[in-house]
């Protein structure tokens, strides 16, 4: 049994958006180079550098999503839609990896000695740039977390990793023009490598993770927040509940515990009734399969059928659907009731 939503968010908006960001992302780059060829300033050079990561990631992420936005097919029964992780795993490595190139080059900076010029200049370029991608990120945040798009809400993180960068670097610009100390430069440089390690860490760790089904605790909350309610009138209980995740779709199952007396076209009847339900109330894109069970009279004390035809214990209350009761296996239910 089975219910999918109907009301999906179009893949090629997905795709315009990602577009927009490289797009945004090719322009910055070119505003970032012009503020270290005009200052020379190992802090603006490494943000520069960080900039080439997000349009190499934007490109990247541009034909991900149009390739996850597929349709299913015989050969990918669940979609295309896992293959955002894979962007935001990429997209997390390079900004891994362009922190340690910006941490390299504060090194030399550091053992070299920089002199920096048209500081000025540099300072109006760099905040320029750093409003756009500011702008822009929250944009990309907002817009994947609404539409469950990993990869342009990773792509968002990294816009706005960008723009803390350019904060960093401001900063440390502002501090050269009024100490006249230049290794401020390098120190602002090294401290911006520091918070991309993190942030790539951290994105490749939550790409991992998606890729390999890990639970997601806060989506099965939901769930059991919207079936809780509906265990009632023939739907008794409600366990093995797993729910995994493809790009911006869930894929959901669980087992529903009906009256043993039931025809399959009640069972069935009741079961989609139930998903249809959930559905609408989680909005997005999910799908929920149901597999029923008979009860074998082993919940009658928390079953409200009134027109039950096997009850052997009287009705003593409904029992609030937990998280914890509701992924527990058939063999763990057998023990738990």
């Amino acid at each position: 049994m089975d219910q999918g939503s109907t009301a999906r968010p179009p893949a090629a908006t997905h795709t315009w958006v990602a577009l927009l960001s490289l797009a945004v992302a090719i322009a910055t780059l070119g505003v970032k180079f012009w503020a270290y060829l005009a200052t020379g300033s190992q802090a603006v050079l490494g943000d520069a550098l960080e900039s080439i990561v997000n349009v190499v990631a934007a490109g990247f992420a541009f034909g991900v999503l149009a390739y996850a936005g597929r349709p299913a097919d015989r050969e990918h029964p669940f979609g295309h839609g896992k293959v955002e992780f894979f962007s935001a795993a990429f997209e997390g490595g390079l900004i891994f990896a362009a922190a340690l190139l910006i941490l390299w080059q504060a090194s030399v900076a550091f053992w070299r000695g920089a002199e920096l010029r048209a500081l000025d200049l540099g300072l109006l370029l760099t905040v320029a740039a750093g409003l756009g991608n500011g702008a822009l990120g929250l944009f990309l945040v907002r817009y994947g977390r609404r539409h469950r798009s990993a990869a342009i809400e990773a792509d968002g993180h990294h816009v706005l990793s960008d723009f803390w960068t350019s904060a960093g670097v401001i900063v440390g610009l502002l501090l050269v023009r009024i100490t006249g100390l230049s290794w401020f430069d390098p120190l602002v440089a090294a401290l911006m490598a520091g918070w991309l390690l993190r942030t790539g860490f951290r994105l490749v760790r939550s790409a991992f993770g998606a890729l390999l089904d890990a639970e997601d605790p806060a989506f099965l909350a939901r769930l059991v927040a919207a079936l809780g309610p509906r265990a009632r009138n023939g739907v008794i209980r409600i366990h093995q509940l797993r729910s995994i995740r493809a790009g911006r779709f869930h894929h959901v199952s669980a087992h529903v515990v009906v009256p043993e007396f039931w025809t399959v076209q009640q069972a069935h009847d009741a079961a989609e009734g139930v998903a249809a339900e959930v559905v609408r109330e989680l909005g997005g894109e999910v799908d929920i399969t149901f597999h029923t069970d008979p009860c074998e009279r082993a919940y009658c004390s928390r079953c409200d059928l009134e027109t039950c035809s096997v009850r052997c214990q009287p009705f003593r209350g409904l029992d609030p659907l937990t998280l914890d009761e509701a992924v527990l296996t058939d063999q763990q239910v057998h023990w738990w009731r």
